[in-house]
């Protein structure tokens, strides 16, 4: 079953750290965002393989829009 990561906060992809097929673990940064001169890491909630990236570094994003799809292990 596909989960989706969405952003936690409204602002900027700073950074991916992943593509599509890739292999994350627990804890492992998938996406870096920046707000307000911060920077927000998204992390694996679980051990999961990466579907399908839906941003790109660069992209503005608002809170709660899906920025990955994964399947969890």
């Amino acid at each position: 079953m596909s989960v989706e990561i969405r952003s936690v906060v409204t602002g900027t992809v700073y950074q991916i750290e992943v593509t599509t097929g890739d292999r994350v673990k627990l804890g492992d940064d998938l996406v870096i965002l920046e707000s307000m001169k911060m920077e927000i890491p998204i992390v694996a909630e679980a051990d999961s393989t990466i579907v399908e990236v839906r941003c790109n570094e660069g992209d503005s994003v608002i809170e709660e829009q899906v920025l990955l799809i994964v399947e969890p292990d």
